[in-house]
């Protein structure tokens, strides 16, 4: 997640050189880089944004298994 955040920071600090060296001040600078780097990084940054989904997925998965083996050893504790 840091990587993918330190990559859009990177985007967004490139689009606003992009719009200074046009010209471009103050903040419709600011308000212009931030909507072309949303589209830029969606577009870009999918692999990592994927990438970070599914591990995110696995260690819920892991998580709930684990979860769901703690509350059946728990349930037998209870029925002995």
């Amino acid at each position: 997640m840091v990587r993918y955040s330190i990559m859009r920071l990177l985007i967004f600090f490139a689009v606003v050189l992009v719009l200074y060296a046009v010209s471009l001040r103050g903040w419709p600078l600011l308000i212009l880089a931030a909507l072309v780097s949303l589209v830029v990084s969606f577009f870009v940054l999918r692999g990592p944004r994927e990438q970070f989904a599914s591990q995110l997925e696995r260690k819920v998965a892991e998580r709930q298994k684990r979860a769901e083996t703690y509350r059946s050893a728990e349930d037998d504790d209870l029925d002995d």
